[in-house]
């Protein structure tokens, strides 16, 4: 049986999955400081977007570009942090983070600043509104 996509444990613990698209899973950082998104491609064993196929690596950043417009318009952003990081999380994952200049990190990096606020019901209830417009972007790979 050939190896099949299994999510990252920190990223099923920490975030709240949204949708499947094209490539990647979607999901929302379970933190209500901030709206933090991110997509995960659903292949195993990646670590760096170079483990990627050249066509898949374009569908990453498609995606990618896809949700962060979607973000600006929608959430007004200050500015956008897109990074894939994966210090501590080793599984290539691309964090999408909308930034205000009243949000309680501004302007230094949102990890390890503040504790996170898990969303209770009305607060993903507000979230899920927002995206309500957020479609799946095609496979364009």
């Amino acid at each position: 049986m050939p190896d099949e996509f299994i999510l990252a444990a920190e990223l099923n613990r920490d975030s709240l999955w949204l949708a499947d698209w094209p490539l990647c899973q979607l999901r929302v950082q379970n933190d209500v400081n901030y709206p933090w998104f991110v997509l995960v491609p659903r292949q195993p064993g990646l670590v760096e977007t170079i483990d990627l196929s050249a066509a898949d690596q374009q569908q990453l950043w498609f995606e990618s570009a896809h949700l962060a417009t979607f973000l600006r318009e929608q959430f007004s952003a200050k500015k956008l942090n897109i990074a894939a990081l994966g210090n501590m999380v080793p599984q290539l994952h691309v964090h999408h983070i909308v930034r205000y200049e009243e949000d309680l990190a501004w302007p230094a990096p949102v990890w390890g600043k503040h504790q996170a606020r898990a969303y209770n019901e009305i607060e993903l209830a507000r979230l899920m509104q927002k995206l309500d417009g957020l479609n799946a972007p095609e496979k364009k790979y």
